[in-house]
């Protein structure tokens, strides 16, 4: 069994590794190394990145159940705080270098490129699962609290929607979120979720 202090570890190298690309993002756009356009360097790479980490933090309970390795479950909490750190500067570089703030252009934003309004949808939600992932919204919630969780798919849906309307004329690299997406739901069915349990006593014997 790791003692407290590697699993501290394991959490810190976590945080870490979720820190780094926004310190490496950041470089480039200080040393000019972000090309011409570094407003939308950054926003593209926290979007992408937001996604990435939406699909980490999902896939870390068929892990849990197939492994039964306590380390996913440990980090499922901060993952999660951290897609939504990524989408909120997500949000916040769109306000400041497309909009520069003014916000008397979301108006028509939001009519010309209706894939805002999604991307503010997932946001909220994401806010919504973020501010109850705690022990008092836990304990508040009681039984409401898993299902009200469980939205988080609802929200990864959108995310893909948001990404499919702003990528329209390259759908290859849509198509690969797509696809790691329908696999990791789909290990919440019922009878895909029976059998991880199963093909882990396989691959130990």
């Amino acid at each position: 069994m790791a003692s407290p202090r590697i699993w501290l570890a394991w959490r810190v190298g976590v945080f870490l590794a979720a820190l780094a690309p926004l310190l490496f993002w950041s470089w480039q756009v200080a040393t000019h190394a972000a090309g011409p356009e570094p407003g939308r360097y950054l926003l593209l790479n926290l979007g992408i990145g937001g996604l990435w980490l939406l699909l980490l933090t999902l896939s870390l309970t068929p892990l849990t159940k197939l492994t039964r390795w306590k380390g996913f479950a440990l980090i499922r909490r901060q993952l999660g705080l951290w897609t939504l750190a990524y989408a909120t500067l997500h949000l916040l570089s769109y306000a400041l270098f497309i909009l520069g703030l003014n916000w008397g252009l979301l108006g028509s934003e939001l009519v010309k490129r209706p894939y805002i309004v999604v991307g503010m949808i997932a946001l909220l939600g994401l806010s919504v699962l973020g501010a109850t992932s705690n022990r008092w919204a836990m304990k508040r919630l009681g039984k409401r609290w898993k299902p009200l969780h469980k939205f988080s798919y609802a929200i990864l849906g959108l995310v893909l929607l948001h990404f499919f309307w702003v990528v329209r004329a390259d759908m290859q690299e849509w198509a690969m979120y797509a696809a790691i997406a329908a696999l990791i739901m789909s290990t919440r069915l019922p009878p895909v979720a029976r059998t991880l349990p199963k093909l882990r006593y396989r691959f130990s014997r």
